[in-house]
């Protein structure tokens, strides 16, 4: 993401393919501020959008990672 553009957490959800509240527990569980505000929305710039998507593709990875591990791959997420 190498664009100057503003990203909320929808947007950031939507590119990332998970539901808001996965990004929102990125962005509180690491203290992530925003730059702004446009309403109400949150705004981040495209930095921070990427590094809450690395972190949300390394949570599923550890996620399905353990999984494996239990042996129940396959199963209820």
């Amino acid at each position: 993401m190498t664009e100057s553009t503003l990203w909320t957490v929808a947007r950031i959800a939507a590119r990332a393919g998970v539901a808001r509240h996965r990004v929102e527990y990125v962005i509180d569980s690491r203290r992530i501020s925003p730059i702004g505000r446009a309403g109400i929305a949150r705004v981040f710039d495209a930095r921070d959008a990427d590094f809450i998507i690395h972190e949300l593709d390394r949570i599923e990875a550890d996620r399905l990672k353990t999984q494996r591990a239990l042996g129940t791959e396959g199963g209820a997420a």
